[in-house]
């Protein structure tokens, strides 16, 4: 029996714009079924590193590997392929003008089939029997099942945020990026999302959480990596990095002091 590879990983990525380095040197992974919390400080390029791995950009050198494959070296024709396997929320939680059913149905237009996918998310949602759909399953997960026909734009800064996350869940992906998901939101709203991450976790897919929220890296996630200027300087088990970091910045910044 062989060790499969891990659902998502960085092997010595450095990347940057301009004359300095946003990132330098970083390797983590995060496995099927687990959560991983990336933390540290506002500016240390956290939103960087996860725009790189949802293949927005290409690092300047080191490698992104999807399932062992090192997704840059692939033929061009196979990068959409690739992408599909991840869904993404961002932090600003942009939406479309239109139904709250609509913005998480958009998930499904860029992927194979999505006219019949989507027609039939939509319609199956105002049968009688309202059987499950991506679009029903998704908004059942974020707790936005009653409101599928609202208006997004008249959602509380929360309910958006789970509306774009349900929007990522839809195609079903084996990996999920979340950006400062639930920055500046209630708590319920915060242990809703906190829910979902669990929820997706539970079906098999592989969590990646950028939070500067120690408290809730404690609580969702099966292991942390802590990046500090750009650099992973320690990653573990989230119970062994929070109570007994091998480095002193970590145990610094884990304690809420000033780390430079």
């Amino acid at each position: 029996m062989t060790d499969a590879p891990p659902a998502l990983a960085t092997q010595r990525v450095t990347h940057g714009f301009g004359n300095g380095a946003i990132l330098e040197d970083v390797s983590l992974s995060v496995e099927p079924g687990e959560i991983l919390a990336v933390v540290g400080p506002s500016g240390t390029g956290k939103t960087t590193l996860f725009r790189l791995l949802a293949l927005f950009e290409r690092p300047d050198s080191g490698t992104i590997e999807l399932a062992g494959d090192d997704v840059w070296s692939m033929p061009d024709e196979q990068h959409l392929a690739v992408r599909r396997k991840i869904g993404m929320a961002f932090q600003n939680r942009s939406l479309f003008s239109t139904s709250v059913a609509e913005n998480v149905a958009y998930g499904l237009r860029v992927r194979d089939s999505w006219k019949i996918r989507l027609r039939d998310s939509i319609s199956k949602l105002v049968g009688d029997e309202n059987p499950p759909t991506p679009v029903s399953e998704a908004l059942e997960t974020v707790g936005m099942a009653d409101k599928a026909f609202r208006d997004a734009r008249s959602l509380s800064a929360g309910e958006a945020q789970r509306v774009a996350i349900a929007r990522a869940l839809a195609p079903n992906p084996d990996i999920l990026l979340l950006d400062e998901p639930t920055s500046n939101l209630d708590p319920r709203n915060t242990a809703v999302i906190e829910a979902t991450m669990r929820a997706a976790r539970e079906r098999g897919i592989a969590v990646a959480l950028a939070t500067h929220d120690m408290q809730q890296a404690q609580r969702v996630s099966d292991r942390t990596a802590v990046l500090l200027n750009g650099t992973c300087i320690e990653s573990g088990k989230t119970e062994q990095v929070f109570e007994s970091p091998a480095d002193d910045r970590v145990r610094q910044f884990v304690n809420g002091e000033l780390v430079y």
